[in-house]
This record gives C-alpha cells, sequence and structure tokens, in this order.
C-alpha cells in the first residue's frame, strides 16, 4: 500500500476515534451537585467572536496534550455554519504543525453561545461558550462534563492577573485545575 495513502487511513482512524472519544464523553452528565457545566446566558455577537483565538490554557484532550502555538480560527459562513482551523506545533515550538478543519453549528440560537463542533461525521460535540469578556478578548470554552476547557485570547499572551482571573473562573465553573495545561505561545 502507498505509504501516502496508509498515513491518510491512520490520520483518519485516529481523528474520527478522537471525535467520538470527545463527543461521546462531552455527553455524560457530571456527578457535581450542580450538574452540567451551562453556557453563557448573553447574547454572543457571532461577528465579533469570529477570527483567531489564542490557545493560553487549557484541560487537553489526547490531541493537545503536547500543544504548541495552539490557535483556532474561526469564520462565519453564508449558510450559519462556522469553518474552524484548529492549528498547532506537535511536541515543540518548531515541531510538525497539525491543522484540523472541524465546522462549528450553532445550536442555541438565543445565545448563540452554544455550538456543536463536527470534526468527523456523523459526530458532532459539544461546545460552551461559558464565559465572554465584554470586549471580546478573552474567553473560556468547556463541555458539559467539565473533562475539557479552553482559555483563549485574541493576542498570544496576557497579564499573569489576567490569566489568574480566568483560572479562577475555570474553578468556579466546577473544573479540576489540577488537570490545566498552560500552552507555549512563541
Amino acid at each position: 500500500m502507498n505509504r501516502t495513502i496508509s498515513n491518510l487511513i491512520m490520520k483518519s482512524a485516529i481523528l474520527s476515534l478522537g471525535a467520538a472519544t470527545f463527543g461521546l464523553t462531552s455527553c455524560q452528565t457530571n456527578s457535581k451537585p450542580d450538574g452540567k457545566l451551562k453556557p453563557i446566558t448573553s447574547q454572543v455577537d457571532l461577528k465579533r467572536f469570529m477570527g483567531d483565538w489564542y490557545v493560553i490554557g487549557n484541560i487537553p484532550n489526547f490531541l493537545e496534550t503536547e500543544a504548541y502555538n495552539a490557535k483556532e480560527s474561526y469564520e462565519l459562513a453564508d449558510d450559519g455554519t462556522i469553518p474552524t482551523t484548529f492549528t498547532f506545533n506537535k511536541g515543540g515550538f518548531e515541531g510538525p504543525l497539525k491543522t484540523y478543519n472541524p465546522k462549528g453549528f450553532i445550536h442555541n440560537e438565543e445565545t448563540n453561545a452554544e455550538w456543536r463542533m463536527q470534526f468527523i461525521w456523523p459526530f458532532k460535540a459539544d461546545y460552551l461558550i461559558t464565559y465572554l469578556s465584554p470586549d471580546y478578548q478573552t474567553t473560556i470554552i468547556g463541555v458539559p462534563s467539565r473533562k475539557y476547557a479552553w482559555i483563549m485570547a485574541r493576542t498570544k499572551t496576557i497579564s499573569n492577573e489576567t490569566y489568574d482571573g480566568l483560572v479562577a473562573e475555570l474553578k468556579r465553573q466546577g473544573h479540576d485545575i489540577s488537570k490545566l495545561r498552560k500552552v507555549p505561545q512563541r
């Protein structure tokens, strides 16, 4: 078998397994007394939310445990979907560039804060905007089970004070911050 085809089959199998695992774990109920994580209740202006977001910290899924320079980019399509590009260097600043292109779907149009992300058809994973600064410069994304979370910003770095405040917000939301990884950005 051609090496390129073999690599594509392996990548597809890994992504399928990851998407299925991510989708299933994000649908689990949480045993915490406060129940599943909820998105913000205020209206998210999708046009303002689009663009580049740098991953400053995360409770990573298996793809992100060695991510450097992680960045998520959103674009609002005419059909209302959100084509997304997630890129990072694996294992170090000079590591191989990894690129994934999930598609977002607005699940709650009243707030635009609850999405479904599709990495592999037909699986869609919950994606909740659980915090968004009024100036749209920092955000926290989570899943109902609290198994994964992302602190993101419009810039590659944020002040320690801002980061500490976002970590405190994660903790307030019931996340296990001992699993939080600060993502190296250059």
